[in-house]
């Protein structure tokens, strides 16, 4: 984006109110790590496109990429939304009238780049180192958890069928049809792994990919709970701090144990926090993809974006303000 200025954009600039979405998007402008997260994709992306033309900058696809994220946006509504928001297009760094605007071909071809040589998981990790420098992301403990993400269960398409990557499950006297996210948090809730099965799968059968190997306390529901784990754990002299589970319905837990596994719970509850970011502010509750693969993709970097969004406070310079 030049110096130029349509009337338009100069009159954007004065008004006299700065909107909850453009506050948003300078702060994330302010504390993602731009270089970092471009040097991974630049390998990657094309010189010229198909027909010999240079495609358009990288740093701006990026961009556009997040933005689908956070306003859960379809390809084409991607593209219609950076013409009608001009808060987007200050993100964007896009001029009407003088920058090209990538129609939603353009991007689903960079959203398949990044999924063909799994980027998002890079850009996940490279996130993370950050906030492991910056000791905002702690290794002292780990919470695990899993969520269901919805998926159509019509089979009025053209395929006939429904995703076979995808199952049903019933949690209480309720049945889903979808797909499941499994994370491993710190203590303070953020995100360190991802992992995504179908709606069927058992939690427990994730927990070794939610781990870091580093712990000293492991916090999770009663879902995680298995005795044999217990004594390896506490073997190694980790903590397991994993709600007691029942042995049966005719052998209740005892009150005792019915505390312990409510104090636990106030402690478990942070890894709440990224769900509620991802699914109830972004809007990640359904799948918008067919297969895992496709959408794990997606998580990882909605997972690495709600880490940066929940430190952006301590990451932003004291007293500092941003601006689009």
């Amino acid at each position: 984006m030049g110096e130029q200025r349509t009337f338009a954009s100069v009159a954007w600039t004065q008004k006299g109110k700065v909107t909850r979405r453009e506050q948003f998007l300078a702060e994330m402008d302010a504390v993602i790590p731009w270089a970092a997260l471009q040097a991974l994709v630049e390998p990657h992306y094309p010189k010229v496109d198909g027909r010999g033309r240079k495609p358009l900058g990288l740093a701006k696809m990026l961009r556009i990429y997040f933005l689908q994220q956070w306003f859960d946006l379809s390809d084409p509504q991607a593209e219609d939304m950076v013409y009608d928001s001009e808060a987007m297009r200050r993100f964007a760094r896009v001029e009407l009238g003088e920058d090209d605007i990538p129609d939603e071909s353009t991007i689903l071809r960079f959203r398949r780049l990044l999924e063909t040589h799994q980027l998002t998981a890079a850009m996940f990790a490279a996130i993370n180192a950050v906030l492991t420098e910056k000791r905002l992301l702690l290794k002292a403990g780990t919470i695990v958890d899993a969520t269901i993400i919805a998926a159509p269960s019509s089979t009025k398409n053209a395929a006939k069928a429904r995703d076979p990557e995808m199952k049903q499950t019933r949690k209480g006297k309720q049945w889903y049809f979808g797909m499941k996210l499994h994370i491993g948090t710190d203590r303070k809730g953020r995100v360190h792994h991802v992992t995504a099965t179908a709606a069927s799968g058992a939690d427990i059968t994730q927990l070794p990919a939610l781990v870091h190997g580093d712990e000293t306390v492991l916090y999770g529901d009663q879902a995680y709970w298995k005795e044999a784990d217990r004594q390896a754990y506490e073997a190694r002299g980790v903590r397991y701090r994993v709600n007691r589970r029942a042995r049966s319905r005719h052998h209740p837990l005892s009150e005792r144990w019915r505390k312990i596994n409510r104090a636990r719970s106030r402690t478990r509850a942070r890894c709440e926090h990224p769900f509620h970011v991802v699914k109830r502010l972004w809007g990640f509750t359904k799948v918008r993809y067919r297969g895992l693969a496709k959408n794990l993709a997606r998580a990882h970097i909605m997972f690495g974006l709600a880490n940066l969004y929940a430190v952006r406070r301590q990451l932003l310079p004291v007293g500092g303000t941003c601006h689009l």
